[in-house]
């Protein structure tokens, strides 16, 4: 058995013997959502396209840390943001101008799924996009 292998046989103890490899796709990739959310709303950011794009970035690099997860893309709506009148007065992230988009995968599992404004919710929704089985 692999180092990888072994790691993974100790943490599988702690789920559920009927919890199946689909249902751990999907919570892979919901912890790492809701990480993602809970951890950059809140950040100063302004209008700046290249600040946008390093955050984007960051947050990009931050969340492909977690494991399972496969691809994800962040946009930041820089047009949703207000444009600042004094020094102290900035804009910052959130739910309303924060878009994720990710892949996680465990085993054979692979789920896609996102977070973004619905503005007939008025909320942030994260939601499963679609889920695929490989053989």
């Amino acid at each position: 058995m692999s180092e990888i292998e072994e790691f993974e046989a100790k943490a599988k103890r702690y789920f559920g013997k009927n919890v199946t490899d689909r249902d751990r796709a999907i919570f892979e990739g919901a912890i790492s959502l809701g990480a993602a959310y809970h951890q950059f709303v809140g950040t100063p950011i302004s209008k700046d396209a290249k600040v946008g794009s390093m955050l984007e970035k960051a947050i990009e690099k931050t969340i492909s840390l977690q494991p399972y997860i496969k691809s994800v893309e962040v946009k930041i709506d820089l047009s949703k943001l207000k444009k600042g009148s004094h020094p102290y007065d900035y804009s910052e992230v959130s739910g309303r101008n924060l878009q994720i988009k990710l892949v996680s995968k465990y085993r054979k599992s692979r789920v896609y799924m996102g977070m973004s404004f619905v503005s007939e919710l008025d909320f942030p929704l994260m939601f499963i996009e679609k889920i695929e089985e490989e053989d």
